[in-house]
């Protein structure tokens, strides 16, 4: 196989036909003008936040659905016409919006929703709590009216508690002015069963639920995309009836259907093709499929990463196996270890990531107990592993 230079391979792209003419709509985190077969879902967000329009506090309001069903986009359309019409009438409000897992961090968190609204805080660590009583302090000071967006919530309560959500939930007993709402936005549909009784009496004030896309209704969402982010006669019928059909059968998921559709127009282009077709759609699901994984792990902390590892090398995969291989490896390393309590909840928390496979067996007389075994490839894992400086001594 000949291998091109990088200077080939630069002049192939700038010759070569372009199919993709606007590749910002074809994002995930593209927000259209028009949402399409969310209308219910709207009116139903905009009606509980619109009291902050006539000077009143909005409900807390969790919106649950499988990843793709348009939660994440319906609310950052909403907040983006409740801040426009905000602006029209002069009426001071403050909207924030924050990942939860892309943060990775309660602190992180707490400094994007603070700097969102326009609160700066210093350089030099402070507590989780010092943050949030100076969030509160200059929502009191500024008498604003605020709603916080917090994103895959599930996350941030499975990982950190539910602490700070209590907190948040009961700041309007510590405000004199101004108020604070939450949005929170959950893939688990079981997320309420991890919250205090304390939190999930003042938390879920109101409630949404997604139902996912149609495979006619995704084909609908990717021909309106098509439309804006590729030339015209660019893309094969066929190619957008497979991938609706793809993320149709795997949720209705409109967010992997958009990305199936990006990354085939890629590898379309890279190969110098004419239009978009059904082996492109094929080839890009192998490779999104790989990506998400990789990028996965890499984000994994340390301690999971371990215990990924002490998966892979456990005789027979049950829970005891896996924690005595996680408890050599971090001698290897000399950290300290965490409990084996802990590590059950990693295991749990894995395998909701899909990363493994944790079944638990019923053993008769001797109780109950999980069968752990790794659900991706073992070389992308030990990839994984060697590219982080912290881990790459125990291969």
């Amino acid at each position: 196989m000949c291998l091109l230079s990088i200077d080939e391979i630069f002049n192939k792209i700038v010759s070569s036909r372009s199919l993709i003419k606007d590749r910002a709509v074809l994002r995930a985190d593209y927000v259209p003008d028009k949402l399409l077969f969310r209308n219910n879902e709207i009116t139903a967000v905009a009606e509980v936040l619109s009291p902050l329009l006539k000077g009143y506090r909005a409900s807390n309001l969790l919106l649950y659905g499988k990843p793709g069903t348009g939660k994440t986009a319906v609310a950052r359309y909403v907040l983006k016409h409740l801040q426009r019409k905000a602006n029209e009438l002069n009426i001071k409000i403050a909207l924030a919006y924050s990942n939860t897992k892309t943060a990775n961090r309660e602190y992180t968190m707490l400094v994007e929703l603070g700097n969102s609204i326009g609160l700066k805080f210093p350089f030099t660590g402070l507590a989780s709590s010092e943050l949030f009583t100076r969030i509160l302090n200059y929502i009191n000071n500024y008498n604003l009216n605020t709603v916080f967006v917090l994103d895959e919530i599930d996350f941030l309560v499975k990982r950190y508690g539910d602490e700070i959500l209590y907190q948040m939930t009961r700041s309007n007993e510590r405000l004199e002015n101004g108020s604070l709402g939450l949005v929170g936005i959950s893939n688990d549909l079981n997320f309420k069963e991890f919250l205090d009784p304390r939190v999930l009496s003042s938390l879920s004030e109101e409630e949404v639920v997604f139902a996912p896309y149609s495979v006619n209704e995704l084909k609908e969402i990717l021909l309106e995309r098509v439309e804006l982010g590729f030339y015209k006669d660019t893309v094969n019928t066929s190619a957008i009836n497979l991938c609706a059909a793809i993320a149709g059968s795997e949720h209705g998921d409109a967010r992997r259907a958009v990305d199936l559709l990006r990354v085939a127009g890629e590898v379309a282009e890279r190969e110098g093709a004419v239009k978009v077709e059904e082996r492109h759609i094929r080839i890009a699901e192998k490779k999104i499929e790989q990506d998400k994984v990789t990028e996965t792990l890499r984000r994994l902390p340390l301690h999971e990463k371990l215990v990924m590892y002490s998966i892979l090398l456990a005789d027979n995969g049950i829970t005891g196996d896996v924690y005595s291989k996680y408890l050599e490896l971090t001698k290897k390393l000399s950290i300290e270890p965490v409990t084996q309590r802990r590590i059950g909840m990693m295991i749990s928390e894995l395998d909701m990531q899909g990363l493994i496979y944790a079944p638990i067996i019923n053993k008769g007389r001797h109780g109950r107990t999980k069968k752990i075994t790794l659900a991706i490839q073992h070389s992308l894992l030990k990839q994984a592993i060697e590219e982080d400086p912290l881990t790459n001594g125990i291969l």
